[in-house]
């Protein structure tokens, strides 16, 4: 029930004591022969009645008004909110909201659905701290981190639960500039890479085609110059993966319920650069026609093809 339908419901009850409390008191002096005292207490005992009834509906009023779904700004708002909390960031102007005690007495008693509004998937990186670079606070930005901001499907989950549950309007997929693991990918990719950790390759391989793309659209591009071409790709590489993987996602974007972007931040300004919309439309394109893409959007069933990953 929404707040309009709360609010009509409740006057409704309202005029109902009103008018519950006047027939007491016609029926009282039809039937009793009172005296001009004992009318005007009668007169005072229902209009204390009727404000008790008042006060006990719109009490409930406030109940059913809190536990509403709140109301998510559009996309785009969504959009001009973290740009404009990133430009107040650089300008060294963040006004750090929702971060005092009093949003945190509210997070441990309501629902983070009612109020983040963006989910952003990025590196693990120490230098990219989200709520800071977008001047957002407490129960604001439902956050994923992995290295190299890539997409399988633990990533994937998250993203699905951070639109679909947590009812983000956009997802952010946010590379950015001197990323260890995309330099990592790059050496590796041009012959002098080095030893890495058992678990280290699985978690990178989905950046291995977004070098080679960077390479193949620049190759005036040698060495060390690939890597922020390569920083770019990967964004889009964690988009089409995404798609790849989360037919939820894709029908989010297409219903216009949600807005995937990418963007890169620069770890030595602070500045976040956003990448073309357009491109994820046409990866989004891409990926509806590819016979690989999942297609079973709900748990508890066969998967209807395999997979990359």
């Amino acid at each position: 029930m929404n707040t309009d339908s709360v609010l009509s419901c409740n006057l409704v009850q309202v005029a109902a004591c009103g008018r519950i409390a006047r027939q007491w008191f016609i029926f009282l002096r039809i039937h009793i022969n009172a005296s001009n005292e004992m009318e005007e207490k009668m007169k005072k005992i229902v209009k204390t009645l009727t404000l008790g009834c008042c006060l006990l509906v719109l009490a409930a009023f406030q109940v059913n008004a809190s536990e509403t779904t709140a109301h998510k700004p559009a996309p785009a708002e969504v959009i001009k909110m973290l740009q404009e909390g990133n430009q107040r960031f650089v300008n060294g102007k963040s006004i750090h909201p929702h971060a005092d005690s009093a949003r945190l007495i509210q997070a441990g008693k309501e629902n983070q659905g009612n109020h983040a509004y963006a989910t952003v998937i990025t590196c693990s990186d120490s230098r990219v701290p989200v709520e800071r670079i977008f001047d957002a606070g407490v129960m604001d930005i439902f956050v994923i981190r992995v290295a190299g901001n890539v997409v399988d499907t633990d990533e994937a989950g998250s993203i699905e639960y951070g639109l679909a549950h947590v009812n983000t309007p956009v997802l952010v997929v946010l590379g950015h500039t001197q990323c260890g693991a995309v330099t990592a990918v790059t050496d590796a990719v041009q012959g002098h890479g080095h030893p890495l950790e058992i678990n280290i390759p699985p978690l990178v391989d989905n950046i291995q085609p977004a070098v080679e793309r960077a390479i193949a659209a620049h190759p005036e591009a040698k060495g060390k110059d690939v890597v922020p071409y390569g920083i770019e790709e990967n964004v889009w590489q964690g988009i089409e993966d995404l798609f790849m993987r989360s037919p939820a996602s894709r029908e989010m974007v297409k219903s216009g319920k949600a807005k995937v972007v990418g963007a890169i931040y620069d770890v030595s300004t602070g500045a976040v650069n956003w990448l073309p919309e357009d491109k994820v439309t046409t990866i989004l394109a891409k990926v509806e026609s590819d016979p690989h893409r999942q297609t079973q959007a709900m748990a508890g069933g066969e998967a209807q093809h395999g997979t990359t990953h």
